[in-house]
C-alpha cells in the first residue's frame, strides 16, 4: 500500500485590517472642561446679578434718603465765656441806704443747627455728565445760649448784700450774659466757622450714601442760600 502524500498549500492570509482613524484626544478631554467652566461662569453671573448688581440708581433719591434719617443735625458747637456786670441799690424813700456791685463770668454754650427736614429735591441737582451733586442749605438755626451757672465766677462789691440783693444781681447778671451771649453767636467770623462745619458734614453724610449706591467718583458741593455755585 503506497503512502500517502501529503502537499503542502500556503496558509491563508487573513485580510489586514484598514487602519483605524486618528482620535483627537485633546478635543475629547477638552469638552467635559469647557461645559464645566460654561457652568462655573453661569453661575458666578447669576450669582452676581442676584445679590450685587442694581439698576442705575437715583443720586437725588439716595440723598434725599440720607437725609430723612435724620431731621436736624448739629454741625458746630460754640463755647466761650461771658462777662455781666450789675448794680442793685437799695432806698429808703430819697435816700439810698446801701449799694452793691456783681460781676459774673459765666460759661456759655451755643450749637448750630442744620434743619434737614427743610431740604427737598428743589436744593439738590444732579448733573450726570459729571457725577456732580449740588446741594444748597438753608440758613443755619442758632439754638439759645446755655449758660453754665454752676461754673460762673463771681465777685461781689458792697458792704452788706441782703439776700435778696443777692438774688437781684444774679438773676440780672444772668438776662446780660444771655443777651451778650447770642450777639456773640451772631458774630461773622463764627458763623463762618459754623457754615463751613456744616458744608463738611453734609458733604460727608452724603458722599458715602452715594458711593455705596455705586456712584464712585462722585462729586458733591454744598453751599448755602444765597453763596454762589461753583464754576
Amino acid at each position: 500500500m503506497a503512502d500517502p502524500v501529503i502537499q503542502e498549500t500556503d496558509p491563508v492570509q487573513a485580510p489586514a485590517p484598514e487602519p483605524a482613524q486618528p482620535v483627537n484626544l485633546a478635543r475629547v478631554q477638552a469638552v467635559p472642561w469647557l461645559i464645566v467652566i460654561g457652568l462655573i461662569a453661569l453661575s458666578a453671573w447669576l450669582g452676581w446679578r442676584a445679590f450685587f448688581y442694581q439698576e442705575e440708581a437715583d443720586p437725588v433719591g439716595s440723598a434725599m434718603l440720607a437725609f430723612e434719617k435724620q431731621n436736624s443735625l448739629t454741625v458746630f458747637s460754640s463755647r466761650f465765656e461771658v462777662t455781666a456786670e450789675s448794680v442793685n441799690t437799695t432806698s429808703l424813700g430819697p435816700i439810698n441806704i446801701a449799694e452793691s456791685r456783681q460781676a459774673a463770668i459765666i460759661p456759655a454754650t451755643v450749637e448750630y443747627r442744620l434743619d434737614l427736614s427743610s431740604i427737598d429735591r428743589d436744593r439738590l441737582t444732579w448733573d450726570d455728565s459729571s457725577d456732580t451733586l449740588d446741594v444748597v442749605l438753608p440758613v443755619l438755626k442758632i439754638s439759645r445760649p446755655n449758660l453754665d451757672e454752676a461754673r460762673k465766677k463771681v465777685y461781689t462789691d458792697g458792704v452788706w448784700v441782703s439776700r435778696g440783693a443777692s438774688e437781684n444781681l444774679s438773676r440780672e447778671n444772668s438776662r446780660q450774659a444771655e443777651t451778650k451771649a447770642a450777639a456773640f453767636a451772631k458774630n461773622p467770623e463764627v458763623v463762618a466757622m459754623a457754615r463751613q462745619a456744616a458744608k463738611e458734614a453734609v458733604k460727608q453724610n452724603l458722599t458715602i450714601p452715594l458711593q455705596v449706591a455705586g456712584f464712585d467718583d462722585i462729586t458733591v458741593n454744598v453751599r448755602f442760600d444765597g453763596e454762589k455755585a461753583p464754576q
